[in-house]
């Protein structure tokens, strides 16, 4: 990832990953999300959110929420 991005959510589940984003981007921040999972085998590796370091903490609080599950 560019510099000045930081992660801020990871999960192997896709929908806990689109669901962060749509938190994010539904409180006014500006998400990416990177895909690492194998495309033959799509019970390997995660998918991560990340924002600007500008947004960081505010993520993180939003987030944090749906971490506990």
């Amino acid at each position: 990832m560019e510099k000045g991005w930081t992660s801020v959510f990871e999960s192997s589940d896709e929908y806990l990953v689109s669901i962060a984003k749509d938190l994010l981007e539904n409180s006014g921040i500006e998400s990416v999300v990177l895909n690492h999972k194998d495309s033959s085998y799509l019970i390997f590796g995660e998918a991560e959110v990340y924002v600007t370091d500008q947004d960081e903490k505010q993520a993180r609080e939003i987030l944090k929420q749906l971490k506990k599950d």
